[in-house]
């Protein structure tokens, strides 16, 4: 197992160095940059800008040079003094923007995670031992809507019933006495009131997914010849069904650890955006759309390290919940 792993930091080490330098690149494709935005910017509200004081701007910000040397220098920067970069359109450095929204953007994120998995798995499970009855359609259904419902749409819906039924529509994470008083555990049930509705909105998606993933692999599990060898050795049937199906059944949902585990840095943007959640999705759409490299670029790859942490972890379960890919990886 040791070498698996070792194996797998070894190729992981070099892919974020590439994402890294894609993600930069990308970045820099659209025309222009965030001096020729704020120029248009300054234009539009009646100031002149000449030639000189455009060259000394890009001077200023670094942005005279090319591209890839751009690149090498915040690659340079992060490693040796984990210097992340200035943020133009924030004024302050990338590092205190990321920090500042990180604790509040891992809270809802694994919150989120522990709603998705806790809520969809047992009701996987469910529907696959109960197939066709009342049950599995009612969460068929359920599920189907949940993944055809934009969680934009669920967000404006759900904070709208808010307002009708409690006259608090419940936008962002704290109400206007905490944020004149200041977080403490007194209004730790009013954050946690305010956590309902991204947990719900955010997670809605990812739940349907899994429901429909682990009854799928249930029910494909349950008329392998494994089981039905068991049950005529009289195994039974619950051990025929936690032990194995179930454990066979979650390959593809610990698999998906690489994406979840990137979310957790940015969350359901366009989400947070209409419920005024301080998380770092919003900051990335602000990064992207103001051509804030730096940051966007920071954003981008600790995203990209999250997906590589994430397939290393889920490969590491992976390989403990399934006896055929040690047993592989030895041969």
């Amino acid at each position: 197992m040791l070498k698996y792993i070792w194996k797998r930091i070894l190729i992981m080490i070099p892919t974020i160095f590439v994402i890294s330098l894609a993600c930069f690149f990308i970045i820099q494709l659209p025309p222009g940059d965030f001096i020729s935005s704020y120029i248009t910017t300054m234009q539009s509200e009646g100031e002149t800008i000449t030639q000189e004081v455009v060259a000394q701007l890009r001077a200023e910000y670094g942005m005279d040079k090319p591209w890839f040397v751009q690149y090498i220098l915040w690659m340079k920067g992060i490693i040796l003094h984990g210097n992340w970069g200035y943020s133009f359109e924030y004024q302050r450095p990338v590092i205190d923007i990321v920090n500042e929204r990180m604790v509040l953007t891992v809270v809802i994120s694994l919150i989120t995670m522990l709603f998705t998995y806790l809520v969809s798995i047992p009701i996987g499970i469910y529907s696959a031992l109960k197939q066709y009855s009342a049950g599995d359609y009612i969460f068929t259904a359920f599920g189907f809507l949940g993944m055809a419902t934009p969680n934009f749409l669920l967000a404006i819906i759900l904070m709208y019933l808010s307002f009708i039924w409690t006259g608090d529509p419940l936008i962002g994470l704290f109400s206007d006495e905490m944020l004149q008083n200041g977080f403490s555990l007194a209004y730790t049930g009013e954050f946690l009131k305010h956590m309902i509705i991204p947990v719900i909105v955010i997670g809605t998606a990812g739940t349907c997914s899994v429901i429909r993933t682990v009854r799928a692999q249930m029910l494909d599990e349950m008329v392998k010849q494994y089981t039905l060898t068991a049950r005529a050795k009289g195994v039974a049937e619950n051990r025929i069904t936690y032990k194995y199906c179930v454990r066979a059944a979650l390959n593809p949902v610990v698999s998906g650890l690489a994406t979840s585990l990137s979310r957790i840095f940015t969350g359901s943007t366009i989400s947070a955006i209409v419920m005024n959640l301080p998380i770092q999705g919003p900051v990335l759409y602000t990064a992207l759309k103001s051509q804030d490299m730096y940051l966007a670029g920071s954003i981008l790859f600790i995203m990209a390290f999250l997906v590589c942490v994430g397939t290393l972890l889920s490969d590491i379960v992976l390989a403990w919940l399934d006896p055929r890919i040690r047993f592989s990886e030895r041969s």
